[in-house]
């Protein structure tokens, strides 16, 4: 899996970035294949917007399924946190479902 990081009007930790990596790594344990994936943070300069002021966008490209998930939070890292557990919940249905094609088969073969 490819992990690109993009920055809109923002500086992120040193740290952040493996943190991203860790995370989105942990979701090869899921059998769906995915290229790439793009990491966006962008932070708003309004500073009217104090809570929701940092945004996170995860989008998976390439020959698997095309996954998008967004959060906004108080800080970069909580912005992430749960635009994985989003990306993650997305990545786990397209496992279930696989997995019930594969035992849907299996049962017309024993038939």
């Amino acid at each position: 899996m490819n992990i690109i990081l993009h920055t809109r009007q923002a500086q992120v930790a040193e740290d952040f970035s493996a943190i991203v990596n860790e995370k989105l790594t942990s979701m090869n344990r899921f059998s769906v294949v995915i290229e790439r994936v793009e990491v966006e943070v962008i932070h708003e300069q309004n500073p009217r917007q104090g809570k929701k002021s940092h945004r996170v966008i995860l989008t998976a490209r390439g020959a698997g399924p095309l996954l998008r998930a967004e959060s906004a939070a108080f800080n970069d890292l909580a912005a992430f946190d749960l635009a994985v557990k989003n990306f993650e919940l997305q990545i786990r249905k397209i496992h279930e479902r696989a997995k019930d094609v594969s035992k849907d088969s299996l049962r017309k073969r024993a038939i």
